[in-house]
């Protein structure tokens, strides 16, 4: 017979981490599967990455973060949370992709790639990472681009176009310029974004007013070719030269695999699923939502440092069902 759960987690990122800590603490039969490797987001993450946030804000399970740079990088991350891992020897399974999730009477049952599984509860902690918001432009199929940004030395020497204003197009667009690329930035408002890290804003103007870094405001994407791209603007249409282009224009929740979970979701932005601030359970008794995939397609809403707390909620909300 298949063996039944406690809680079933979807997601091995650090919220999803910190909810099977949550969940052994309890002494609750759990299981995390995730369809890439251990904090997958995080691994897709720049090479160079920077956080934001100081290394105390990313801990999990009590476990001290403890990092030589005022701000951790991205490797440092990656080690912190496989330290958890092992540290708690939690249940995990990945390369494991869930594939649907139906609830029998108070039983959820779980189709993966490699497998069935049931569960009492179901925790969704999928994160955004996976599904880029595309432009729905001519070419952005080609092999040119790319909604992803890793390594700059790749762009060494090549004309590149970075569209976004955010925290990753910013690092994408002075990492490739120090490589000796020619950057050109393509923002669809005026400014910056105020959210980029305040210790890289002023790196990236003086930039801009250096005439180091082109800068496009105002202005889209709206044609690729294989040496060239189209750029209309506040004085019409500009085509100029080009090898790669980085479209760095924010990513998703997978709204599809959360319908698929019959969780309520609105139709409009920001499509924020339903769930219970309190308890973080959906509209699905017994399903629950935890981390940045709560904030809909409002990404900003949700990170590591302040949706740490949705793990000892939900485990909460288990627990109390399940005591006599």
């Amino acid at each position: 017979m298949e063996k039944l759960y406690d809680v079933l987690i979807i997601g091995a990122g650090p919220i999803g981490l910190a909810c099977g800590i949550a969940a052994k603490n309890e002494n609750l039969d759990y299981l995390i599967l995730d369809k890439g490797c251990l904090v997958n987001s995080l691994y897709r993450y720049p090479v160079n990455m920077t956080f934001f946030s100081t290394a105390e804000k990313l801990e999990i399970g009590n476990v001290p973060f403890v990092s030589t740079n005022p701000k951790p990088k991205r490797a440092e991350a990656l080690e912190y949370y496989r330290r958890a891992y092992t540290h708690f020897d939690l249940n995990i399974r990945l390369f494991e992709e869930v594939i649907s999730c139906t609830k029998v009477g108070d039983i959820f049952q779980v189709q993966s790639s490699k497998g069935n599984y049931k569960a009492k509860s179901i925790i969704v902690a999928t994160g955004f990472y996976d599904i880029p918001m595309y432009l729905n432009i001519p070419g952005e199929n080609l092999a040119k681009v790319s909604h992803y940004y890793n390594d700059p030395h790749y762009y060494a020497g090549q004309r590149v176009v970075v569209v976004g204003a955010s925290n990753s197009s910013i690092d994408a667009a002075l990492e490739t310029y120090r490589k000796g690329a020619k950057v050109t930035l393509v923002i669809r408002g005026n400014e910056i974004s105020p959210r980029v890290k305040y210790w890289v804003k002023p790196d990236i103007e003086n930039r801009i007013t250096a005439g180091e870094i082109d800068v496009r405001y105002n202005s889209n994407l709206t044609k690729i070719e294989e040496q060239q791209v189209h750029i209309s603007g506040p004085k019409g249409t500009e085509t100029i030269a080009n090898d790669f282009v980085i479209a760095l224009t924010g990513y998703r929740p997978n709204f599809e695999l959360l319908r698929r979970f019959n969780i309520d979701i609105p139709e409009v932005a920001p499509m924020i699923p339903n769930h219970n601030p309190a308890t973080m359970e959906t509209n699905i008794k017994g399903l629950y939502l935890a981390g940045v995939v709560c904030g809909g397609l409002n990404t900003h809403l949700w990170f590591i440092e302040n949706s740490r707390i949705h793990a000892d909620l939900i485990v909460a909300s288990i627990r109390a069902k399940t005591k006599p």
